[in-house]
C-alpha cells in the first residue's frame, strides 16, 4: 500500500524584507511582494527621486556653506520688507527635514534594487517627493533673486572641502558598483542588456571623471609650510556684534578684548553736522525710534540732530531680537549693560581706538541732497577725526572721493581696480569681498606691495583658506571665534596630495575590478550547474514560482517527501497494473 506524505510549507521569516517593502511601497504581505522587472513608470519615479536627492544635496550644501553670511541674508531681507526676522531659522529646518526624508527613500530605494525587488513607491511618498522637489526648485529660484551673489561662496568652498568631497564622492560611486555590477550580470542571463550597457558605460564615465577630478581642485591651502605667511590681522566689523549690538562702544571694547587689530564703523553725519556710527539708511532696526518717534522712524538717520540721535536706546532690540542667537550666553551684568547703551559718536570710538593703540576702518556714507551738511560731510569728519587724538596715519577709510583734502589719511578701495589704477590714485590698499579676491589676485597684488583685506570672513574655514592664499588681514563679525584659529585647518603639500589622490584612486579601481569579477564567478557557477541539481519535483515548482504575475506569492517552499525505493517501485509496478503512468516519467520524458 502506497503512502502519500501531506505537502508541507514553510514561510521564513523576512522582517527586514517586510520592512523594506512595506516603508517604500506600503507592502506589507508576502504576495504583494514581486521580483519581476520595475515598470516605466516606477523607473521615471526613481529618477525623480534622484533627481530631488541631488538638488536637496546641492542645496544642503550652500546653506551649510552660507553659513559665514547667515547675517548679511537676514539684513537684506529686513531692507526689503522692514521687518527683522532671522529668516535662516525655517529654511534651515525645513532643508534637514526634507533631506533626511528623500535621503531615506533614497536608501530603501537602493535596498530594493540590491535585493532584486520590484519598486513600486506608494503614492504619498510620491507626493513628499513632488512637494520637495517643487520646494526646492522655489527656494533656489528665490534665492537667485534675491542673493545672486552667494552663488560664488560655493566654489570658494571647495578650495577648502573639495580634496575631502573628491574622497568622498569616489568611496560612494565606488560602492554603487555592486549594484551596477548585478544588473550587468542579471542582464547576461535575458535577453534584455541594452539598457544594462548604456548603464554601465554611465558608470564608467562618471567613475573616470572622479578619478580626475583632482586636475580641476584648486586650493591655495596645497602648498609647501615653509611657505606660509603671517597670520592674518582680524578687524572688528562694527565691533563684535555677536556679543554686543553693533556699532556700539561696548561692541568695540568686546573686540578689542578678543585681539583685534583694526576697528571697522560705518559713519554717517547728524543734522547738526556730528559723525556718528550707524549701519541703516534709517534708526528702526537698532534704535527704539518706533517708541520715541513713531512719525519719523521711516526718516533717514542723518535727519535726525544729535540731541534726538543721543536720546534713543541702542541696546534693547539686541536682546529682544537675539540676531545672533548669543543672548542666552551673556553674563547678567553684560545684559543691563546692553539695555542701557546709545548711540556712539565717531569721536568716542577713535578715542577707544587711540587708547588701545588700534587702527580704525571707517565707511563714510554721504547724506542726502537736502542735508545742510551735504558738501562739508567730508570735512565734518576730518574734523572728528582730528578732535579723537588718534594718528592720522591709523586712519584708513572708504569711499575714494575727496582725495585732494584727504591728504593725511590712508584711503583703501573698494573695487578691484589694476594696480596702475591704484598708483595712480595713490592708494596702497584695497578692502573687497572675499568673492572678488581670486587666489590669483590676491598674489599680483602683494607682488605689488599693495595690502589686501577681505570681508566678510566669519568661519574658520574662510579664514584658513584666505591665510594660505596670504591676506594682510580681514574684517570679521566673528572675531572671538578667528581668535580660536592657530593654525589653518588643514595644509598639505603638493606631492602629498598627488599621493593621497593616486592612492584613493587605485584602492577604488582594485574594488570595483573585485566586484565585477566576484559577481561574474558567481554566474559561472549558475551556468556550470545548470540544471542538473534539480530533481522532476523541483522544476516542476520552479516553473510554477517564476511565473510572471505581480500577484504572485514569492515564498521558499520545502516540499517533504519521504519514502523508500521500493515504495516508488511499488508506485510504478501500481500505475503499470491500472494502465496508468507514472507522473514523473511525463516529467522525466519531457526534459528529455
Amino acid at each position: 500500500m502506497v503512502k502519500h506524505q501531506p505537502l508541507q510549507q514553510v514561510y521564513e521569516k523576512q522582517l527586514c524584507l517586510s520592512f523594506l517593502t512595506g516603508i517604500y511601497g506600503c507592502r506589507w504581505k508576502r504576495y504583494q511582494r514581486s521580483h519581476d522587472d520595475s515598470s516605466k513608470w516606477e523607473c521615471a519615479w526613481f529618477i525623480i527621486l534622484c533627481s530631488t536627492f541631488s538638488l536637496l544635496l546641492f542645496w544642503a550644501y550652500f546653506w551649510l556653506e552660507a553659513h559665514n553670511d547667515y547675517n548679511q541674508f537676514n539684513w537684506l531681507l529686513y531692507n526689503r520688507s522692514g521687518e527683522w526676522k532671522d529668516r535662516t531659522v525655517p529654511i534651515l529646518a525645513t532643508t534637514a527635514v526634507g533631506f533626511s526624508y528623500i535621503t531615506f527613500l533614497m536608501i530603501l530605494a537602493l535596498c530594493h534594487i540590491s535585493l532584486g525587488q520590484q519598486l513600486n513607491l506608494y503614492w504619498i511618498h510620491k507626493v513628499g517627493v513632488l512637494a520637495a522637489l517643487i520646494t526646492t526648485v522655489s527656494g533656489v529660484v528665490s534665492i537667485d533673486d534675491v542673493w545672486g551673489d552667494e552663488w560664488d561662496i560655493i566654489l570658494i568652498s571647495l578650495q577648502s572641502t573639495g580634496p575631502f568631497l573628491h574622497i568622498g564622492a569616489l568611496a560612494a560611486v565606488t560602492a554603487l558598483g555592486w549594484l551596477v555590477a548585478e544588473h550587468v550580470v542579471r542582464a547576461e542571463r535575458t535577453s534584455k542588456c541594452c539598457f544594462h550597457m548604456i548603464l554601465l558605460l554611465v558608470y564608467l564615465s562618471v567613475l573616470l571623471a572622479l578619478y580626475m577630478a583632482p586636475l580641476a581642485i584648486s586650493s591655495p591651502c596645497i602648498m609647501d609650510k615653509n611657505s606660509l605667511k603671517s597670520r592674518p590681522d582680524v578687524i572688528g566689523r562694527r565691533g563684535a556684534p555677536m556679543l554686543a549690538p553693533e556699532n556700539t562702544l561696548m561692541s568695540f571694547n568686546k573686540a578689542l578684548q578678543q585681539g583685534v587689530s583694526s576697528l571697522e564703523a560705518d559713519v554717517t553725519v547728524s543734522l547738526d553736522g556730528v559723525p556718528f556710527l550707524m549701519r541703516d539708511r534709517t534708526l528702526k532696526r537698532t534704535t527704539d525710534i518706533a517708541k520715541v518717534f513713531p512719525d519719523r522712524q521711516h526718516e533717514d538717520a542723518s535727519l535726525f540732530n544729535w540731541t534726538e540721535i543721543r536720546s534713543l536706546n541702542a541696546g534693547q532690540w539686541f536682546l529682544e531680537n537675539d540676531p545672533f542667537w548669543t543672548v542666552g550666553s551673556l553674563t547678567g551684568r553684560d545684559r543691563n549693560r546692553i539695555r542701557n547703551l546709545t548711540v556712539c559718536s565717531l569721536v568716542e570710538m577713535l578715542r577707544l581706538a587711540a587708547r588701545a593703540n588700534r587702527s580704525a576702518l571707517l565707511y563714510l556714507r554721504r547724506p542726502p541732497p537736502e542735508h545742510p551738511h551735504y558738501k562739508t560731510w567730508i570735512m565734518d569728519t576730518l574734523w572728528a577725526v582730528q578732535r579723537s587724538g588718534i594718528s592720522q596715519k591709523r586712519v584708513t577709510w572708504t569711499p575714494d572721493t575727496d582725495r585732494g583734502r584727504v591728504r593725511g589719511l590712508q584711503q583703501t578701495s573698494l573695487e578691484k581696480l589694476s594696480v596702475e589704477e591704484l598708483r595712480h590714485r595713490g592708494i596702497s590698499s584695497l578692502t573687497l569681498r572675499y568673492s572678488q579676491a581670486s587666489n590669483k589676485d590676491i598674489q599680483d597684488f602683494l607682488a605689488n606691495n599693495m595690502s589686501v583685506t577681505v570681508y566678510p570672513v566669519n568661519e574658520p574655514w574662510l579664514y584658513s583658506v584666505l591665510w594660505c592664499s596670504g591676506v594682510s588681514s580681514v574684517s570679521s563679525d566673528t572675531p572671538q571665534v578667528l581668535r580660536k584659529v592657530p593654525y589653518p585647518i588643514w595644509l598639505m603639500s603638493p606631492d602629498k596630495y598627488c599621493l593621497v589622490w593616486i592612492t584613493s584612486d587605485l584602492v577604488s579601481i582594485a574594488i570595483v575590478i573585485g566586484i565585477f569579477i566576484f559577481q561574474n564567478y558567481h554566474v559561472i557557477r549558475w551556468r556550470m550547474s545548470g540544471m542538473q541539481n534539480y530533481n522532476p519535483e523541483q522544476i516542476m515548482l520552479s516553473a510554477v514560482a517564476r511565473r510572471p504575475s505581480r500577484d504572485v506569492n514569492i515564498m521558499k517552499e520545502k516540499l517533504i517527501f519521504s519514502g523508500t525505493k521500493t515504495q516508488e517501485k511499488g508506485k510504478n509496478v501500481c500505475c503499470q497494473h491500472h494502465g496508468r503512468t507514472n507522473p514523473l516519467d511525463l516529467i522525466k520524458n519531457g526534459k528529455e
